[in-house]
């Protein structure tokens, strides 16, 4: 057969196939007499929506064709029938705003199977899927083979073994390789399917790039532009010189357009100078006390410059109690509060730090993203969470002083890039403080993690900053290429988890 075709071809179904297409369905559904579609109805179809109806065609005969309508899914019962769906054969359910792609129908004539043209109608129909910005495609899929084992298997141990590659089924194995998952088991679907004994499965396909319709005047941005500030440790002679050259650093990444600035922990530390005299303990509650200030001028800053700033970590009292914490100041003026969960050893020895408690994602202009502070990023359940809360782009603002400190963030946040499928971006401080005890020498190398396949760096590593100098770190990441790989990853960690023998939640 292969030897013998000269073209294969894609086009749109039109009435001058009909009599192709009608004897083409007679043999496809030998076992369903009568069961082909009239030429009003087809007529119906290619006027009310002829981008879905589309035949392949080889050596200029026709061999296969795909059907489909536009329904405004949320309106059907998730147990619907084909009858209902078709609105009793008449296609009136097809809706021009609908949000899904409903396949009515899709064969190959027998002596074209086997050269993977259904794939070609399937590919077809999620691209124009895209195009049309859909929530996805959904069908019944006939499950021909199940009155062979409808005496010992019930509809769902039937397809369970059908997905194990315990049974064959032509056509559920087809569909599950095109990466269509089955949701339902729909009884009575299919008068007179007597293959299937009425039952069918309900397939669905979700689009990857759905863009819910907004009302308001913003477009969702896909590529986001990471500022992250490598920042050196000096004196300052107060809180305004310090935040001059916070502004300076904002100025210059805001100037690339960026969408995120991001700080490093405790990069306001050189105010302790003044305090030295103290103990820690006490320095770091003086230090505390310009934490308000700090915030509303990062949130000024964030307004004015048209960009999102994650303020790193500042000490911070609240009810007598020293927290660690930052604060995700939008560029629309709204601000939202983060805290460090686990302290070091050191930070709870020294300064009498707790832990804080509220963990959780933020919505932006540029997705959901997290922020673990430093030692949180070494424990990996947190990230797991924000990843089940959809997070695409993880910040973990860090202060370390060695290098083998440096080195536990910097793999636990690749390690959290991989097996979340998401960006990771770290920000530390480079220099020394000689003059604030317990923070004199800083180690830091910040970068931009991605997960490691086709699509991203090799090495896993998208930007990367000189080590402890001095310098701002601008990257591009693309959010489209994190839904590539959670549906066509080499792996797929997230999907591939195995939910059936552990699970991971938060208590409150």
């Amino acid at each position: 057969m292969i030897q013998n075709i000269e073209n294969i071809e894609l086009d749109f179904l039109t009435l001058d196939d009909y009599h192709e297409l009608k004897e083409a369905m007679i043999e496809a559904y030998d076992s369903m007499p009568n069961s082909y579609w009239k030429e009003a109805q087809i007529k119906s179809l290619i006027e009310n929506f002829q981008q879905g109806q589309v035949v392949i065609r080889v050596n200029g005969e026709l061999a296969g064709c795909a059907l489909s309508i536009l329904v405004d899914y949320d309106s059907f019962d998730e147990h619907h029938t084909y009858r209902e769906i078709t609105g009793d054969y008449t296609f009136s359910t097809h809706k021009p705003d609908g949000d899904v792609l409903y396949g009515i129908d899709v064969f190959i004539k027998s002596e074209y199977r086997g050269l993977r043209l259904g794939r070609r109608l399937y590919d077809y129909r999620k691209e124009l899927t895209e195009k049309l910005n859909l929530r996805g495609i959904a069908f019944g899929g006939r499950i021909p083979n199940y009155h062979k084992y409808a005496q010992s298997l019930s509809p769902k141990e039937y397809i369970e073994k059908v997905k194990r590659k315990e049974i064959h089924d032509p056509v559920l194995n087809f569909q599950i390789s095109n990466d269509f998952h089955p949701s339902k088991i729909l009884k009575g679907y299919l008068e007179g399917d007597e293959l299937s004994n009425e039952f069918a499965v309900l397939l669905e396909w979700d689009n990857i790039y759905y863009e819910k319709q907004s009302k308001k005047a913003v477009a969702k941005k896909k590529i986001i532009r990471l500022g992250l500030v490598q920042w050196q440790m000096r004196l300052y002679k107060d809180m305004t010189e310090l935040m001059q050259q916070a502004e300076y650093f904002i100025d210059a990444v805001s100037a690339y357009r960026s969408d995120f600035a991001l700080f490093p922990e405790f990069f306001n530390a050189p105010l302790m100078a003044d305090d030295n005299h103290l103990p820690e303990s006490q320095a770091i509650r003086e230090l505390a006390k310009y934490t308000p200030m700090i915030v509303q001028k990062f949130s000024e800053l964030a307004i004015s410059y048209n960009i999102n700033v994650i303020t790193g970590s500042m000490p911070e009292l609240r009810d007598g109690l020293l927290y660690n914490v930052g604060y995700l100041c939008r560029r629309d003026g709204t601000t939202e509060r983060y805290e460090k969960l686990h302290v070091t050893p050191d930070e709870a020895k020294v300064w009498g730090m707790q832990g804080g408690n509220v963990l959780k994602t933020f919505d932006t202009d540029c997705g959901k993203i997290g922020v673990l502070i430093c030692y949180d990023s070494e424990f990996p359940e947190l990230s797991r969470i924000l990843a089940d809360e959809g997070m695409d782009i993880l910040f973990i603002p860090f202060l370390t002083d060695t290098q083998n400190g440096y080195s536990r963030v910097r793999h636990c946040a690749q390690a959290r890039a991989i097996e979340n499928e998401c960006y990771v971006a770290i920000a530390g401080s480079v220099g020394n403080l000689p003059k604030v005890h317990n923070m004199d020498i800083q180690f830091a190398q910040s970068m931009v993690f991605t997960p490691c396949d086709f699509s991203f760096p090799a090495n896993g590593i998208k930007a990367e900053a000189t080590t402890n100098t001095e310098m701002i770190l601008i990257a591009d990441v693309d959010i489209d290429l994190l839904r590539e790989l959670n549906q066509f990853g080499s792996v797929r960690n997230l999907r591939d988890r195995r939910k059936d023998i552990f699970e991971l939640k938060k208590i409150n």
